[in-house]
């Protein structure tokens, strides 16, 4: 209704589009925590392996890094900073990549740790997840202050090699 009443231009639709963007993102992150959570409440009495949970609480520190990063840029209008969480979600993905295997590793040690690793493995995607919502964050961010956008192809890290993401 604003387009229509307002017909906003340049600037102002940037801005208003990007408002947009950025709250669908939010609503994903807000949808990935709620899982985590419910996640947490099925696996908290059964916490047999917490050496599995390292992994994911680092995960989650530079995760809450990333969005809260972003989410500054964003007020701020800072394009620096979120080209510099869009580089860092790497660093997240290959966390990612660690806490898979370890997990992998606890369950063929162990099958009774199946069902919690399992649990564990959704948790740390959706972690990985938030991470990538912080990235279209960062991509609103850059459209909003320079009105270009970013590279579709994003910096991905897999065992100790760079490669990219579609």
């Amino acid at each position: 209704m604003t387009i229509a009443r307002r017909q906003p231009v340049a600037v102002d639709l940037r801005e208003l589009i990007g408002v947009i963007r950025v709250a669908g993102d939010l609503e994903r992150v807000g949808d990935l925590a709620k899982n985590i959570a419910k996640r947490t409440v099925k696996i908290g009495a059964e916490m047999r392996a917490p050496r599995a949970i390292v992994g994911l609480k680092h995960m989650n520190e530079v995760a809450t890094e990333l969005l809260k990063d972003v989410l500054d840029a964003f007020v701020q209008r800072d394009e620096k900073r979120a080209r510099e969480v869009w580089e860092r979600d790497v660093d997240l993905d290959a966390l990612d990549d660690s806490v898979f295997r370890d997990l992998l590793t606890y369950m063929m040690e162990d099958p009774r740790n199946i069902s919690l690793c399992a649990h564990l493995l959704f948790c740390s995607k959706n972690i990985e997840r938030i991470g990538d919502h912080a990235t279209n964050i960062a991509e609103t961010v850059v459209y909003l202050v320079t009105g270009a956008t970013m590279p579709t192809d994003r910096p991905h890290r897999r065992r100790d090699t760079v490669e990219t993401r579609h």
